[in-house]
């Protein structure tokens, strides 16, 4: 997930005069991805595939980095557990966000192309009535399937600060309380709604006019040999190249090569990430020989996922 929406780096589409600052290593455009966005023409891009903003904990459009990073240690921000901090209207924001910046991937997007949107759990079903609601097609939820650390805590250093109860009070709610924690399971997955541009005309047609709306399924990334399925198993990313929400560049490029085709003719399709963070959709899409176009707002990160495209580029 990237950070701040008001600073999404894109990358401009493919077209001569972009190609020679492409050479110079600028793969990210610095401006809010909303407004870059606005500018571009339709039908550019073959496959989003992006991490926004999730709406909790500070991670919304006023996302600030350097502010996150101070108040995230291990597994807390600020006084409560990752993931506690939480009120009803967050997921309403995150839709009201959403739902514009989708309809303007739907536009961007060839018909039958894909767009993959990761989300946190309990958020997932605002980011998928965003997207189907920006007109889109919700076709099936993926799971990326990781080993997390318990984050829920217990309750007995609460009772033990209550000043309305005396010691043997105290120890009989201790026991009552049994060792039980804040409702939070041992984190193992993240979700990633796969959505669909609406197609033009069969599958076949769309196919042959386009190149999008099928995948490919012959030589997944990950599990070679194996039929891809929506559950896809990947250890967290070691390096995080400063990022809080970076995402393994294995798990990307497994996407970008089952729902991106490849180059045909000397054209590359464009991989689109208005949330491009540190830049590992951008690696992904250079490893697996498809083009790349992103946003970033904050502009240490946009140096970060410059270098680390044009490495992955050589």
């Amino acid at each position: 997930m990237t950070g701040h929406v008001s600073g999404a780096l894109f990358h401009e589409p493919p077209a001569p005069r972009r190609r020679s600052s492409r050479k110079r290593g600028r793969w990210i455009a610095r401006e809010d991805c909303r407004q870059f966005m606005q500018r571009q023409k339709d039908s550019l891009y073959s496959l989003v595939l992006t991490d926004p903003p999730y709406f909790i904990d500070g991670m919304d459009d006023e996302w600030d980095r350097n502010h996150l990073r101070a108040r995230v240690k291990k597994g807390v921000v600020g006084s409560l557990p990752v993931g506690m901090k939480f009120q009803p209207e967050q997921g309403m924001k995150l839709y009201r966000f959403l739902r514009p910046v989708a309809a303007q991937w739907r536009r961007l997007l060839k018909p039958g192309g894909f767009a993959l949107c990761f989300s946190q759990a309990r958020l997932v079903h605002r980011t998928a009535c965003a997207i189907e609601d920006a007109g889109f097609e919700i076709r099936d939820i993926l799971a990326w399937k990781y080993e997390g650390q318990a984050k829920a805590f217990t309750q007995e250093h609460f009772v033990r600060k209550r000043g309305d109860l005396n010691d043997g009070q105290k120890a009989y709610f201790i026991r009552e309380l049994g060792g039980r924690k804040t409702p939070q399971l041992k984190p193992q997955m993240e979700m990633i709604v796969l959505a669909q541009a609406p197609k033009d005309g069969t599958y076949v047609d769309n196919w042959m006019k386009h190149r999008t709306g099928l995948i490919d399924v012959s030589h997944p990334f990950l599990e070679p040999g194996r039929f891809p399925g929506n559950v896809i198993p990947v250890p967290k990313p070691r390096e995080r190249h400063g990022h809080i929400t970076a995402k393994p560049v294995e798990l990307l490029r497994h996407l970008v090569r089952i729902f991106c085709a490849d180059e045909r003719h000397g054209e590359k399709p464009v991989v689109f990430d208005p949330f491009a963070g540190s830049g590992s959709t951008g690696v992904a899409a250079m490893l697996e020989g498809r083009a790349f176009c992103g946003c970033e707002i904050d502009a240490e990160m946009g140096e970060i996922a410059d270098r680390r495209i044009a490495d992955a580029a050589k």
